[in-house]
């Protein structure tokens, strides 16, 4: 486990996201818990009320480099300074090495996540970056799978790879739902994000019975 996470959704906080959306829709606040299967419409449609899901969490000793990539993204997040006034070492700032380890803190809305991921889960991204968000997905999906379902790269997304230079996944993908998913709708964005999460899961050893992924 790399990911450690410094706070987590509630089901008060998933009882605003249905309440706000109720506003949308000219309909009064209830004191309803939202549905699993309300959870799952919303997170896929990606509604603005999904912005109000909050996450914070920590990369220890991370190297210096990933945290640059890793900071390109739309989300608040804290790296340890490498500064020379507030140096834990006696090497300056100037002759750090790229692999120096810092400590990185991110905090991002579920939007922010599920378009993060769509190009962190990419095999077009470097594999240290790829193997952060994967062990992000693998660590949420223990406490909220539902959440952790939507979090998939921009193939499974789009139905197909944007990228200039196509990594070859989604062919592999194609031909693993040919073989496991046969009959089911390919053009279903819902089945197709099932058949990732097994695929996804199946490959990272997970222990199935903690799976949440459905139809």
């Amino acid at each position: 486990m790399i990911t450690e996470f410094n706070s987590s959704i509630t089901d008060e906080v998933w009882r605003r996201v249905k309440n706000h959306c109720r506003t949308t829709d000219n309909k009064d606040f209830t004191g309803n818990d939202a549905t699993d299967a309300f959870k799952k419409k919303l997170l896929m449609s990606e509604h603005s009320p999904i912005r109000l899901l909050e996450f914070d969490w920590s990369w220890k000793h991370i190297p210096y480099w990933l945290s640059t990539e890793w900071s390109r993204h739309k989300f608040e997040k804290f790296i340890s300074t490498q500064r020379d006034d507030r140096l834990k070492d006696d090497v300056p700032r100037g002759k750090k090495p790229q692999d120096a380890p810092v400590n990185f803190d991110g905090y991002a809305n579920m939007q922010n996540l599920i378009d993060a991921w769509r190009k962190r889960l990419c095999y077009q991204a470097t594999k240290e970056a790829r193997e952060l968000a994967e062990d992000f997905k693998i660590e949420l999906h223990k406490e909220h799978p539902i959440e952790s379902d939507v979090l998939c790269p921009n193939c499974i997304y789009r139905g197909g790879c944007p990228e200039f230079y196509p990594c070859g996944y989604f062919e592999k993908f194609k031909k693993w739902f040919d073989i496991y998913y046969a009959g089911r709708d390919f053009n279903n964005l819902q089945t197709r994000y099932n058949a990732y999460n097994q695929m996804f899961y199946e490959k990272h050893e997970y222990i199935k019975d903690n799976m949440n992924v459905q139809e």
